[in-house]
């Protein structure tokens, strides 16, 4: 072996921002749940009763046959105009005034977080997280060597006397939220305070980044207009992960004109364009198909769920232990005493086959150790059953260790 090939193995020089931006801790904790045995609370996975295979299947058949050398071609970077012109027709009912060229097909609302990280943010720009957030948006924008500032969530979205302190004294280039069924806490904004914050947005010039891949899945109470209707300047995201299939990896970024320009020029530096043939398919699905009914039938699956697991909770967790009911979404979030290492007590529960993910994953600028977030939509009910019970032996057992 030549004296190259023996030193080949020293001689990436990575860039500093990857030492920078952590793995996805729930894709480390998923390595862990593909024992079957393990009941898991941990991915943010739609339950697969969910999915429309065979509209699907037949939407697949019928866009090869009526176009399918054009389906299977290059294609504009924008996304299929009919299907962005479905998105923005859908929005009117949400009291927005979008156009079909406000919206950019993108894989999956996580590119989205991609593509606006690098329109707007630089080495060193301030951005501003729900405490705690999705950690996702955590690691992408970890990627652009920002630094984090966070505002903590109250039961009707984030303390709005503490952003407005943060924003007067800190340059705070964007807000990041999920207004509707927040991951991880599965909170919703009061229409008050979506007021409230449009304005704040709007009085420090700060961007909001919108995300919404939950607003959709609404099983309780009423639907509530986006930040961005009280907001134009306003970034949203969608999805059709949760309402259609997230392994088909669609979603949407809406935002005015001039930034779209340059979200566009993003994208064809990254991918030229999302997968068109399955855009072709989501839209004959859409177009074909009493949508609505579908989607219904996952909000009442959802909520038979989440009333089943917060049920199993009054039973079977410590009366101090607090959790969130939301209304909507796929999680609940579950805060124990003081002192208590969800950490620690993951470790305990993996033993005993039952799992979810530890809390400080969430929180950008650290603390959560005590906090744990559960999904409650992909799990059967004697799942849900039998894995909380566990889980509260196992909660239980830790007290007492206290």
């Amino acid at each position: 072996m030549s004296k190259m090939q023996e030193n080949t193995g020293n001689q990436y020089k990575f860039a500093q921002r990857m030492s920078n931006t952590p793995r996805s801790f729930v894709r480390e904790i998923l390595k862990v749940t593909e024992n079957p045995e393990i009941i898991s609370f941990a991915g943010g996975l739609p339950n697969p009763q969910s999915f429309p295979v065979g509209p699907i299947s037949t939407s697949v058949s019928e866009v090869l046959e009526e176009s399918g050398s054009e389906a299977l071609q290059y294609s504009t970077t924008e996304g299929y105009t009919p299907l962005r012109k479905y998105i923005a027709e859908r929005y009117s009912s949400q009291g927005l005034n979008v156009n079909e060229d406000e919206i950019l097909i993108t894989n999956g609302s996580q590119q989205c977080l991609d593509l606006v990280g690098k329109v707007f943010l630089d080495k060193g720009d301030t951005v501003l997280l729900e405490k705690p957030t999705y950690l996702a948006a955590i690691q992408a924008f970890s990627l652009y060597e920002v630094q984090f500032k966070s505002v903590r969530l109250l039961e009707d979205g984030v303390d709005i006397d503490e952003m407005e302190n943060m924003l007067s004294t800190e340059n705070i280039k964007l807000f990041y939220a999920v207004t509707n069924f927040q991951n991880p806490t599965g909170i919703t904004y009061s229409n008050n305070k979506r007021k409230k914050l449009a304005k704040l947005m709007r009085d420090y010039d700060t961007i909001l980044i919108e995300d919404n891949p939950y607003g959709e899945i609404r099983f309780m109470g009423s639907s509530i207009p986006p930040v961005k209707s009280y907001l134009d300047e306003g970034i949203l995201f969608g999805s059709f992960s949760k309402i259609v299939s997230p392994g088909m990896r669609l979603g949407w970024i809406v935002a005015r004109e001039k930034v779209m320009e340059k979200l566009i020029i993003a994208k064809q530096a990254s991918d030229l364009h999302s997968n068109y043939f399955t855009q072709r398919i989501v839209y004959q699905y859409l177009n074909t198909n009493p949508v609505d009914e579908h989607i219904q039938k996952i909000r009442n699956l959802y909520k038979k769920q989440r009333n089943l697991m917060i049920k199993m909770i009054e039973e079977h967790f410590p009366p101090q232990v607090k959790y969130t009911q939301p209304e909507g979404g796929m999680f609940l979030w579950v805060t124990l005493p003081e002192g208590t290492s969800s950490l620690e007590l993951f470790d305990r529960a993996i033993e005993e086959n039952v799992a979810f993910v530890p809390g400080q994953a969430f929180f950008a600028e650290g603390n959560g150790e005590n906090t744990m977030r559960l999904n409650f939509t992909n799990s059967d009910d004697k799942g849900i059953e039998e894995g909380i019970k566990r889980l509260g032996n196992v909660i239980k057992e830790r007290l007492s260790q206290n």
